[in-house]
């Protein structure tokens, strides 16, 4: 085994970890770029500004605008690095397991989805809805990216409930509702005072509508949380009651202060905090065996021995 590799395969459940922070990061400086109006900073794609892919000066966009969002698209970059680097580990990693590798994949196909998505956004002029898939890729990300963590310590056998199966069956409901509440999100963000650039139109829906909409999705997803407490309370649950009361509280702030800058990117953070908390509780409920298939010479070498 080469240093290279060696040094990947001691830092798989580093890049690991490091990708799950990636994720949720990369969304919350998409959400600076947004209430700064940088979204069309660099107005075309994959270029910044037509003839350059680096910020230069330009008549119609402001170089501090041209700066946030480049930097944005900059971090793309760091997240398919990281990606990258899973890949590499999990390929490496020996004995190579399936499970691990097409996780790390996901990372790093969906990187490459979402600067395609990213390219989508701008070129469309930040349509509501095209930032609301960007959004939701992003979470989607997060939660696989907590998987590929949880799968480093776990085994290739079928996965084995460790509570009743109605808590798996209600934490199903949970991520349903959960997706439900955070599009509801960027609904309301939507048609809210931030567009990410002045002349991007927004969402024709009143903010009041559908930030009722929003809450009413968050007290759902509070009642299923209640109820899951009936049938499970290990540290995992009470790390999910705390972000989610912690980002229910901090949504309420925000609306009563008329949806301030600095609050929205923290509300985006807690979004993925949420997503991070629910993942880890759904895979801390079951555990998969450590059997793993041995490699066939080492496999031949030991029914000889």
């Amino acid at each position: 085994m080469s240093k290279l590799t060696a040094f990947l395969v001691s830092w798989q459940r580093a890049f690991a970890i490091a990708v799950v922070i990636a994720q949720a990061g990369i969304a919350v400086t998409g959400s600076i770029v947004r209430v700064t109006g940088s979204g069309l900073g660099c107005p075309t794609w994959p270029e910044c500004v037509e003839g350059s892919v680096v910020p230069v000066e330009h008549p119609e966009v402001a170089a501090l605008h041209q700066w946030v969002e480049f930097g944005n698209r900059t971090l793309t970059g760091v997240v398919g690095v990281i990606a990258g680097l899973c890949v590499l580990a999990a390929w490496f990693h020996l004995p190579r397991r399936r499970r691990v590798l097409v996780l790390s994949l996901v990372q790093l196909v969906g990187v490459a989805v979402q600067a395609v998505v990213g390219g989508i956004t701008v070129l469309t002029g930040l349509a509501w809805y095209t930032v609301s898939v960007h959004f939701m890729i992003s979470m989607g990300l997060v939660w696989m990216a907590v998987l590929l963590v949880s799968s480093l310590s776990e085994g290739d056998g079928p996965a084995r409930l460790l509570v009743p199966a109605p808590l798996m069956r209600l934490q199903v409901v949970m991520a349903a509702v959960l997706g439900a509440l955070l599009l509801a999100g960027t609904w309301v963000t939507a048609a809210g005072p931030h567009a990410g650039d002045a002349s991007t139109p927004r969402l024709g829906v009143e903010v009041e509508t559908l930030a009722q909409i929003h809450a009413d999705l968050l007290f759902l997803f509070l009642g299923l949380l209640i109820a899951v407490g009936f049938l499970t309370r290990t540290r995992a649950y009470w790390t999910l009651v705390g972000v989610v009361l912690a980002q229910g509280a901090l949504g309420m702030v925000q609306y009563w202060t008329g949806v301030p800058e600095v609050l929205v990117s923290i509300h985006v953070l807690g979004a993925g905090a949420v997503v991070v908390a629910t993942a880890a509780l759904w895979t801390s409920s079951r555990e998969r065996t450590h059997a793993v298939e041995l490699p066939e010479a080492e496999d031949q070498a030991l029914s000889k021995a």
